[in-house]
């Protein structure tokens, strides 16, 4: 599956996206087949997607350090210069669900300050959103905004920002899926503040930068990845004009 060591990063980042999307969905498909259970399934999946990443990245860019949810730790990271973080399998839950489609691949590339690279798949459904070509945000006209929160529990920054905007309420699993739910227009705002890993958002948060939307912390600094501690405790992403009116409702 690899291709010519001359592959951009931005088009490596999406095929990889892409063909690991691919493998997760006959893996599933596989999976369900055999009657397994529900933690079998995220195993397995995650596993795949693992494997095939990173023996990707190791042919192709063999100098660049690999921050993943499911992988070692890579002290290379630590010295600056390019770290690709990747989260194999986003929603590994929802994965394991016959009936769920919001799970997804992100591959983001950092270096030094900066994303230079980012894609996420959204398998189930055939998607792929990119840093390059940028998604073009669509124009949105409703009565009020929708806010999108995880399936199990609405953050306290969601429940202020839900009260202070008057917002309609959506629930998905990944936070792939609900970052980009906000940038095909189904969605608003994305407020989180419960806690997450870079690997969960990094990518997410470098599309949804590339496409124009706000992405930030919820005090409403940039986030910083590559960080030594790979926890992130907030996020907010949200259509750029909903920006002040989300960190007013949130700090006042």
């Amino acid at each position: 599956m690899s291709t010519a060591a001359a592959e951009g990063d931005q088009a490596l980042a999406t095929r990889l996206a892409v063909e690991a999307g691919e493998l997760l969905v006959r893996t599933r498909a596989d999976l369900f087949a055999q009657g397994l259970n529900h933690w079998s399934v995220k195993d397995a999946g995650d596993d795949a997607a693992q494997s095939f990443l990173m023996n990707e990245l190791r042919a192709l860019r063999p100098d660049d350090a690999v921050l993943s949810e499911e992988g070692r730790e890579d002290p290379r990271r630590f010295s600056g210069g390019r770290v690709w973080i990747i989260d194999p399998l986003d929603g590994t839950r929802e994965f394991a669900e016959h009936d769920r489609v919001d799970w997804a691949v992100h591959i983001a590339l950092w270096h030094d300050d900066h994303f230079v690279a980012g894609a996420v798949s959204l398998p189930a459904l055939g998607q792929v959103f990119a840093m390059d070509p940028a998604p073009v945000l669509p124009d949105i006209t409703r009565p009020r905004p929708i806010l999108i929160t995880s399936r199990n529990q609405a953050p306290p920054s969601a429940h202020w920002v839900a009260r202070g905007l008057d917002c309609d309420a959506l629930r998905l699993g990944s936070a792939g899926a609900k970052t980009m739910a906000v940038i095909t227009g189904t969605a608003d705002i994305y407020v989180h503040d419960g806690g997450m890993y870079q690997w969960d958002s990094a990518a997410p948060a470098a599309v949804a930068q590339a496409a124009g939307l706000h992405v930030s912390r919820i005090d409403g600094s940039p986030i910083i990845y590559n960080g030594r501690d790979a926890w992130l405790p907030d996020l907010i992403v949200c259509r750029p004009e909903l920006a002040d009116p989300v960190l007013r409702a949130l700090w006042g």
